[in-house]
Formats: structure tokens, sequence, C-alpha cells
């Protein structure tokens, strides 16, 4: 993947990007008054994007628009640099350098992540890759909007949505429970966080019935990994801890989900999980001074002759009984394990990240995530801000008590699904009752896997959460 690496100059006969307001000195940077002048009738007719064919090389002229809200303009920058990057690759350039002219620091950042984040692609299984990998293999940026720290902490974020995007992309036959916890110890080892994996015989020791109901009717194995990022430098003196949703493949089960576009894109219901070990292996990486602990269950849910069944009652990892009346609602399931476990560690704050239900991308779409939690107005509102900030945004639900009576049994402590209405929230409210400590839940099952490229959110899976995260925890606290 590409690593932006810093001029001290603009190199000459390289491809530009100038990141400029309108009223720029555009003579300053080689353009010629011909050339200055077609830009200033371009953007009089109010383009963004402005292309000068230099000959041997060009420059793309991105203008910054202070008309919109910072947290629009970053987005319109990152959407920007997209559709410059599909002109870099449509021309075979393979170098660029980004040119800060004197714009906001934070819009030029965001240019610079569009760029790298719009040049993601997933070859692994592709004939003859070479020929269809992008032309561009070097980006520089240049100008005081880019500092070094920034830099090489963008690069560290953009390495881990790589690989975030990588792992849901992998195909279910690859990417087992086992190896997803494999792909957690690699970016371990390679970050500096820990990494402990239960397997099966552990998970049955703990009496982790959901993980275990779940698993009954798959030939792989579960697993239950917990990664650990603790600095000696930490500002918490109680964790903050990350629980995603690791379900490698998703047949529905016995309530066996129809087809297509049901089951076909079920590779991606590890989204949340892979998105929590993206996000240890950012912190890590920029040696982020928090406290954090990331719990990841993993299985497939498949048919099986010991396939768990509607009907059945499970007892969880904290005693709780549930009776199961649709099997596809099973990502609940193993989360309920993971947060009922997250409860040794006393935890100051615990966020979940889950493709949990169809109904949370019925009720906000592709372009937000839903969000609800009992966590104080103080931390969920800079949560808010900080999707706001990186356009992985949150749309709030409601989270009132009297959604649990929907998910009441008449023969034991729960039932696993609610009613008809409100599917999201009653999945949330099922998730709090395994919890003691303030929480978040977040349905990513909207934006985690798409079907159609949306600017530099590529086709596939798109890694929303890390972002997201990595930006809340550094504002933690």
């Amino acid at each position: 993947m590409i690593q932006i690496t810093i001029d001290k100059e603009i190199p000459k006969g390289r491809s530009l990007a100038l990141l400029a307001e309108a009223s720029c000195d555009f003579g300053r940077y080689g353009l010629t008054p011909g050339e200055i002048n077609y830009i200033k009738a371009r953007t009089e007719a109010d383009a963004k994007q402005i292309v000068v064919n230099k000959g041997d090389f060009q420059v793309f002229v991105q203008i910054v628009d202070h008309a919109c809200a910072v947290n629009k303009e970053a987005e319109n920058m990152r959407c920007g640099a997209d559709k410059i990057h599909n002109r870099i690759v449509g021309e075979k350039i393979d170098a660029v350098t980004i040119v800060d002219t004197g714009i906001d620091r934070r819009l030029a950042l965001a240019f610079a992540e569009g760029l790298v984040l719009s040049d993601y692609q997933f070859l692994k299984y592709v004939g003859k890759r070479e020929e269809k990998r992008h032309s561009l293999t070097h980006v520089s940026a240049t100008g005081k909007a880019f500092e070094v720290s920034e830099v090489d902490n963008l690069n560290r974020l953009t390495a881990a949505v790589y690989k975030t995007r990588d792992m849901v992309n992998e195909p279910a036959d690859f990417m087992t429970a086992t190896q997803l916890a494999r792909e957690f110890e690699s970016m371990g080892k390679e970050a500096g966080f820990a990494v402990q994996v239960f397997r099966k015989p552990e998970i049955q020791a703990m009496k982790m019935g959901g993980i275990l109901a779940v698993n009954r009717g798959s030939a792989e194995e579960p697993t239950f990994s917990v990664m650990e990022w603790k600095p000696e430098n930490a500002r918490n003196k109680r964790p903050v801890i990350l629980v995603g949703k690791g379900v490698v493949y998703d047949t529905g089960g016995l309530s066996l989900k129809p087809t297509p576009n049901s089951m076909d894109y079920m590779k991606c219901d590890m989204s949340g999980g892979a998105a929590v070990a993206g996000i240890l292996y950012t912190i890590a990486s920029v040696k982020l001074p928090l406290h954090v602990v990331g719990l990841v269950p993993a299985t497939d849910n498949r048919l099986g002759s010991r396939s768990y069944s509607p009907g059945d009652i499970i007892t969880m990892y904290d005693g709780t009984t549930v009776e199961v009346l649709n099997t596809d609602a099973e990502g609940r399931l193993i989360l309920a394990d993971a947060l009922s476990y997250a409860k040794k560690y006393a935890p100051e704050l615990v966020i979940d990240m889950a493709t949990l239900t169809g109904a949370a991308t019925r009720a906000v779409g592709e372009r937000a995530m839903a969000g609800m939690g009992n966590a104080s107005r103080e931390v969920f509102e800079l949560l808010k801000e900080c999707g706001d900030a990186v356009f992985e945004r949150i749309a709030e639900l409601p989270f009132w008590d009297d959604y649990a009576e929907d998910i009441k049994s008449d023969i034991a402590d729960m039932k696993n699904i609610g009613g008809n209405l409100a599917g999201a929230i009653t999945a949330g409210k099922f998730l709090e009752h395994f919890t003691d400590y303030p929480y978040i839940h977040l349905d990513i099952a909207g934006p985690a896997f798409l079907k159609k490229t949306d600017a530099y959110r590529i086709k596939g899976g798109t890694g929303v959460g890390v972002r997201l995260l990595f930006e809340f925890l550094k504002n933690y606290r």
C-alpha cells in the first residue's frame, strides 16, 4: 500500500495535486498566465477539480470551498481526492506530490487520506493482477499542513483500514474463525499489542453458551480473541473495551437466509471484529496513551446435523437463559458472551460494533451506522462528533427501557428476537442485558460492505469503524 512521504520542496517534473483556494497565486507553482486564466475560468464555473496538462506531467487542482462547514468540506476533500485518483490511474501516473498552498491543515490531511484510501485494491485472487494494479506507487506531500508526526499517524491509520478491508474481503473458506485469530496475532506482533486466543476447549470450560450454540452446526471450531494495548503512561485507570462481532460466515443456520442478496455477501459478517483489530493496530502503532482491550468472539453460523434450532434454550456465559426463536439472530448471542466477559475488567466504557441487523440498514441505509446505548451524553456526543469529523456518521436511535419488554420469554429469561418492529433497538436491548457498565452499541450493517464503490469507500469491505474509533479514542478523556 501507499505510504505518504514528505518533501521539503516541490519536486520538478512530477505530477502535482495543488490544494488551493480560488484566490491562490498559482504563478508561484510554475503555472503560466494562460494556465492560470484557465483555472480562473473553471473556478468561476464552480469547478472543484481542474486538470492542467503540462506535457510530461499533470497538475491537478483541488479547490477548497470555505462556504461549507469544516466537516463537510473535509469530506469534499476526500471525495475530491478520489476523483483525482481516478484521473491519476487513468493516465497511468505512478507518482504525485500533494501541495498545501496554505489551506486549513485538517482539509489537507483529509485530501491525503482520501487519496490513499481510494488506491485500495483486493487482488489476491485475481489472475494477471500486476496488469490490474493501480499505477500509483508513490505519494509525497509538501507544505505547512503536513507535519511529520501527523503524516506518520495517517500512514498507520490507513494501513489499519487496508488490513481491515483485506480481512473482510477474504472468502469464508479462507477466513475461518481460526484464521481470523491468526490475523489478529500477526497484527499484534507487528504493532505491539498483546493477543490471547481462546479455542474451543477453553470456550467450553468458560461455558460460553452463546458462542458454542452458534458454532454447533459448523465443521470449524470457534475462537475468542482478547487483544490488549496497555501502555505504561495510560491516562485511564480502567480500560475502554471494544467488542466486535466475528461471524465469519452466516447462512442464517436453520432459519436459512433467502438468496440472492442476503447470504451472498455474508463473509462480511465479521466486519465488526476486523475493525476492532484494526483499531488496536492503529492505537498501538501510534502509541496512544490509553488502555484499550478488544474482544472478538468468532465462529461461522452454518447448517449441520447438530445445528442449534428455533425453540432451543441456551445458557449464556453469565448464566442467563435464552430462548432461541431465530437462528439468524446469532450475532447477539456470541456478542453477549463477550460483553459478559468484559465485566471482569471493570471497564469505564464498552463499545461494540456489529453487522447485527437488517433493521438498522433499512432505518438509516449505507450512509450511517445506527447507534444507541446508556453511556453518558458527554461520551455519546463526543462519539457522534468524531463520526461527523471522519464522515463515519452515527444515527442515534432511542434506547428506552420499555423496548426490553419485547424480548421477554415465557419459558426462559429472554428470547433472542423481538417483534416485527424496532429490530435494531431490541437487538441492542438484548445486548445491554449482559452489561453492567457504560455501554454503546454500533450497528454497522449498512456501511460495512458496499456492493458498489462510493468514492474512497471502495466496493466490498470498507473498514468502517476504524477511523471513527481512532478519532474518538484520540479525543477521549
